[in-house]
C-alpha cells in the first residue's frame, strides 16, 4: 500500500493539533483516489463507507428536492473534507456528492477507521475529536441558515 501525501493540506480541520509525526502515520491509513469533473462520488440516500478529504479540486454538495430538482448547498475545496459521518454511523447520505473540477481525494474508509483506532487508539481519538467538531460547526450553521430562512418565510427580521 502507498502512502498518501498530506502537503498543502495545513488548514486541514480534521488535522489540525496533529503533530508530523501522527499526521505521517495517518498516511498509511488514508487511500488516494483520482476524480474526474462530473463524475459523482456519492449519491443522496446511498450507503456510506468512506469520509473524503479534498487535496486538490473542487467538489459540489447537492440535495434533492422536490420534483427531481437539486440544489446545491456549498462548492468544497482543498483540505475541505466531507461525507464524514459514514465513518461513525455507516448510514445513508445525506447528500449528493459530484466533482466540480478535477479531483484529488484522500479517502478514510469506516474499516479502515475501525481498525486504526484498534492500533492507535489515542491518535484516532485525536482524529475523531476534530471530526466531530468539524460536524458540530456544520449543524450550528445549518441551524443558524434554517432560523434565518424561517424568518424570512414568517415576515419576522431581527
Amino acid at each position: 500500500m502507498t502512502n498518501v501525501d498530506f502537503t498543502n493540506l495545513d488548514d486541514c480541520q480534521i488535522l489540525a493539533g496533529l503533530s508530523a509525526a501522527e499526521i505521517r502515520t495517518l498516511t498509511t491509513v488514508f487511500t488516494s483516489k483520482e476524480m474526474e469533473a462530473g463524475k459523482t462520488v456519492f449519491l443522496e440516500n446511498m450507503h456510506g463507507e468512506s469520509l473524503y478529504l479534498i487535496k486538490q479540486g473542487t467538489i459540489r454538495i447537492s440535495k434533492m428536492m422536490a420534483e427531481g430538482d437539486e440544489e446545491v448547498l456549498v462548492v468544497l475545496g482543498v483540505a475541505d473534507v466531507f461525507g464524514e459521518m459514514a465513518i461513525f454511523d455507516g448510514g445513508h447520505r445525506s447528500a449528493t456528492a459530484r466533482v466540480a473540477e478535477d479531483a484529488s481525494l484522500l479517502c478514510l474508509s469506516k474499516t479502515a477507521f475501525e481498525a486504526f483506532s484498534m492500533e492507535e487508539p489515542a491518535l484516532c481519538l485525536k482524529l475523531a475529536v476534530n471530526i466531530n467538531r468539524l460536524f458540530s460547526e456544520r449543524i450550528r450553521a445549518s441551524q443558524s441558515a434554517h432560523r434565518e430562512m424561517l424568518l424570512d418565510a414568517l415576515g419576522r427580521r431581527d
